[in-house]
This record gives C-alpha cells, sequence and structure tokens, in this order.
C-alpha cells in the first residue's frame, strides 16, 4: 500500500482530506492533533506501521509494518450531539462486523470496543473526544484491523487471545479493498448513529449474551454477573446473582468470560 493506491482507490468516498504514513507514532495522535488544527469532517489518518499504537487506557497497539489496517476517523459532531458520544465506539465496532460478515465470518463485539472471531482479538476501536467547554469539538475514531497474521501480537502483548483475518479465513485478502469497505460502512451507520436501531443492533451483536463474566473497573472491585444487553447510551447493562441490574459505563474497563 502506498499514497497514490490509498487515494486512488478510496476517490469515490466523501473524506475531508487524507495524511497517509508509511511510519507513525499513533494514528489517532496525528488525527487529534489535525483535529485541534482544523481538520474538516472526515478527515482520515492512515499509516503501514504504528511505533506507538495504542488502545484504551494507553495499552500498547501491535502494528508491524504491512499486516494490518491501522487508521483514525475525525468526525466533527453538530450541536446536540454530545449525549451520543459514547455510541461512537458502537459506530466503529458495528462497521467492522459488518464487512467481516461481508467475508463470510461470524463476528461479535466484545464490550466496549473489541471485535471477536471466535472468541479471539481481531480488531480494536478507540474513540477519543477533543472538547470546547462543554461542547465536543471532535471525536477521533481509531480502529486497528489484523489483517495478516504477522499482525498477532507476541505473547508478552496480549491480554486477550487475538487472531487475524488470513488466519481464519486461510486466503489473500486485499487491504486496500478492506479500507474501502470499513470506511463505507463507517459511513452507512454514521446518520443512524441517534437512532434506537443502532443500540439495538449493536446489543444483538454483544459476545458473551446471557454469559456470565468479570468486569473489573478503575475505582471498583471486580463485578462477576451476566451480560443482559445494553443501556440507551451503550453502556453494558449486566445482571448480578441477587436479580439486580448494574449499568457499567465508559472508561478503563475490562471484560472477560467466567471459565
Amino acid at each position: 500500500m502506498n499514497e497514490h493506491e490509498l487515494r486512488k482507490s478510496l476517490s469515490d468516498l466523501p473524506l475531508g482530506g487524507l495524511r497517509y504514513f508509511e511510519r507513525t507514532g499513533s494514528t489517532n495522535d496525528v488525527a487529534l492533533a489535525w483535529a485541534t488544527e482544523g481538520a474538516p469532517d472526515l478527515a482520515l489518518v492512515c499509516a503501514e506501521e504504528q511505533t506507538s499504537g495504542r488502545g484504551r487506557g494507553r495499552r500498547r497497539w501491535y502494528t508491524p509494518p504491512g499486516t494490518a489496517l491501522a487508521f483514525s476517523l475525525v468526525f466533527r459532531p453538530v450541536p446536540g450531539d454530545e449525549n451520543l458520544l459514547p455510541r461512537y465506539s458502537g459506530l466503529g465496532a458495528l462497521a467492522v462486523t459488518d464487512v467481516l460478515t461481508q467475508l463470510g465470518l461470524e463476528a461479535e463485539i466484545k464490550w466496549p470496543n473489541d471485535v471477536l472471531v471466535r472468541r479471539r482479538k481481531v480488531c480494536g476501536v478507540l474513540a477519543e473526544a477533543v472538547w470546547i467547554g462543554s461542547q465536543p469539538d471532535s471525536v477521533v475514531l481509531g480502529l486497528g484491523l489484523n489483517v495478516l497474521a504477522g499482525a498477532i501480537p507476541p505473547a508478552d502483548y496480549l491480554t486477550f487471545p487475538a487472531t487475524s483475518l488470513e488466519s481464519e479465513l486461510r486466503r489473500d485478502l486485499d487491504r486496500l479493498d478492506l479500507l474501502h469497505r470499513l470506511l463505507a460502512a463507517l459511513l452507512d451507520w454514521r446518520p443512524r448513529l441517534s437512532a434506537e436501531s443502532f443500540v439495538y443492533t449493536w446489543e444483538e451483536r454483544l459476545a458473551f449474551r446471557d454469559e456470565q463474566v468479570e468486569v473489573t473497573a478503575d475505582g471498583m472491585p471486580a463485578v462477576t454477573g451476566t451480560v443482559a444487553g445494553l443501556e440507551r447510551d451503550g453502556a453494558l447493562r449486566l445482571r448480578l446473582a441477587d436479580g439486580k441490574t448494574l449499568a457499567l459505563q465508559f472508561g478503563e474497563v475490562h471484560l472477560r468470560p467466567v471459565v
């Protein structure tokens, strides 16, 4: 993949701009800086390699050259969207699951921001907002998708089992075609961000639905419960052993199945 091929492949999409890097630290960091400088809506940052890619909690995201898709898209929310910001993680995950379904894979969303195939992580989503006062100025949505087997992190990187599209499909994949499909899916889902059907579909694709999980979060002890669905804002609804429900908000949350 190079910049010329990238621009040609994406020329039919209404992107607000494109910055391509053979190597960069983090596409989200580049996009956040660009957003503060006035990047237009749907400005795209894409890299062949990330040397300091990150997930939630600044955990490292492994992106060796030429093996994955690593990109970040700038969204400019409109007034009233401040209550929809938690849904941007779902926006990324729904787009990815759409594309993986097109490829013939059964994909699930591990709340709040990972996509799984056969209960193994194949994609991570990171949404970060830039605020001006009480209003969101921009949202940067970053996606890292393991395309080739070489994108699977070494064991000392892993906090959850991982896989790649190549490992699952056992055939060659065109990363430019995948990127086009993902961006088209993001654009397709974006107008539905405020719709009730958005959360319903997200909920239908949840991994570990009706299964017991253990959830840990900063500032609270580990909680065990059954995944019962999502709240309207995308918070996870957990059913506890005493029958009560607990709504878990976004943040530094870790979810694992109870074995």
